[in-house]
């Protein structure tokens, strides 16, 4: 074979070769939260949409506890382990700090930018960078059984927190259930979420102008006072104290309880004949507020998708987080979660069917408060989330606890 020949020959496998490449199957290895929000099914189905629209793309998606999510992130940086992840609001601080996520402010066009709702880039920016794409704009809403109102006297949902101790109580003296409240208020970030919703309703802030805990005095120790007070005088569930979400969407879906505090995906699945047995009587409203301080309580449960910097799929993994976030996805899948789309709140397909929901929504989004922003965010919840448990368990008193956490917490900054 002379030069000629051998060099077309050599072309040829070098185009084979290089189609080949071109059409090679990339496998991302995505990380979900199967908690609140979305659903699995949800996310399988986008993930579904996803690969149909990209053949050359396929996605391997793992589900978890919450709990479980933030180790998970971190541990998986040693074995490059996911190309996607989901993470908590309070958690860009510590993953910026230690690279764990790709900065991808270059990649979000000004369109993007002004489409979706201020609040909701709070969740993936830090120091000024975006570490990802918002998926999950949530807070804690007040559920209410409308049955159980009307039957005790009531014909609207507490406005305020004291009206949802005077609520409560008038529903237990009638005998219509034991507990009327349920939380979630197990040692676990779910605890803190609720403390924090109370907590910024009562004027509450968790640091002070100089960064140094203030939780431990004005509405943040008036919020503890006030949860332990309702166990002792037997308006709450006292199993709530080893409750997470799915646990408090049983036991109000079952009729047990008058109220809870739970993430917005609680008002369908509730109202939903096949997993609820108050369906048709469930209303949802913003968490109460304080005469003279506030009218509305929340607090920031959103939740984004970024990218780990081990990824070896940065471009593949950046087209599926733009696919999952997407306006025209996310309101085809608006029941369990809302779209972070300003747009999205008048569209009428995701309004039908769930007009409460997205009403009271429109108020406690706009109220959000943030759990603190600090590296040290999973040590100083975890020391908070023991000071909340040993108070409601009545082992210390609810300042005790907080002044313990307080110091706690400040020898760690």
């Amino acid at each position: 074979m002379n030069i000629k020949n051998i060099l077309t020959g050599a072309v040829a496998m070098g185009a084979l070769a290089a189609s080949g490449a071109a059409h090679a199957e990339v496998t991302l290895n995505a990380l979900f939260m199967a908690q609140a929000a979305y659903s699995e099914e949800n996310i399988r189905d986008m993930t579904a949409e996803f690969e149909a629209a990209n053949p050359g793309i396929k996605v391997n998606a793992e589900l978890v506890p919450y709990e479980a999510l933030h180790d998970k992130i971190v541990l998986s940086q040693s074995a490059n382990g996911y190309d996607v992840v989901l993470y908590d609001v309070v958690w860009p601080a510590e993953f910026a700090q230690y690279q764990l996520l790709e900065d991808v402010t270059s990649r979000i066009d000004d369109a993007t930018r002004s489409g979706i709702l201020d609040g909701a880039w709070t969740t993936v920016k830090y120091d000024g960078a975006f570490y990802g794409m918002p998926w999950i704009a949530d807070t804690k809403f007040l559920f209410y059984n409308t049955e159980m109102l009307k039957e005790a006297g009531f014909d609207a949902p507490p406005a305020t927190w004291e009206e949802l101790k005077t609520q409560a109580k008038a529903i237990k003296d009638k005998g219509i259930v034991e507990h009327p409240l349920v939380w979630s208020w197990s040692q676990s970030e779910a605890a803190i979420c609720d403390y924090t919703t109370i907590l910024s309703g009562m004027g509450g802030e968790f640091l002070d102008a100089d960064g140094k805990p203030a939780f431990n005095s004005g509405g943040g120790l008036k919020a503890l006072e006030y949860m332990v007070g309702t166990l002792d005088d037997g308006l709450t569930n006292p199993n709530s104290r080893e409750y997470l979400e799915e646990d408090v969407r049983r036991v109000f879906s079952s009729g047990q309880a008058a109220f809870a505090l739970n993430w917005g995906y609680m008002y369908n699945l509730a109202n939903d004949p096949a997993e609820s047995q108050v369906a048709g009587n469930v209303g949802i409203a913003p968490a109460p507020g304080t005469e003279g301080i506030s009218k509305a309580s929340a607090v920031n449960g959103s939740m984004g998708l970024g990218i780990p910097t081990k990824s070896g799929h940065k471009e593949e993994a950046w087209k599926y987080i733009q696919f999952l976030t997407s306006q025209k996805l996310q309101d085809k899948f608006a029941k369990l979660s809302l779209p972070v789309w300003e747009a999205s709140y008048s569209n009428p397909d995701v309004l039908k069917g769930q007009e409460p929901f997205v009403e009271a929504a429109k108020t406690s989004l706009a109220v959000m408060a943030p759990r603190p922003t600090m590296a040290s965010y999973q040590e100083a919840s975890a020391v908070l989330q023991e000071a909340l448990q040993n108070a409601m368990l009545g082992s210390v008193s609810a300042a005790d606890a907080l002044n313990d956490a307080a110091e706690a917490i400040a020898d760690m900054q």
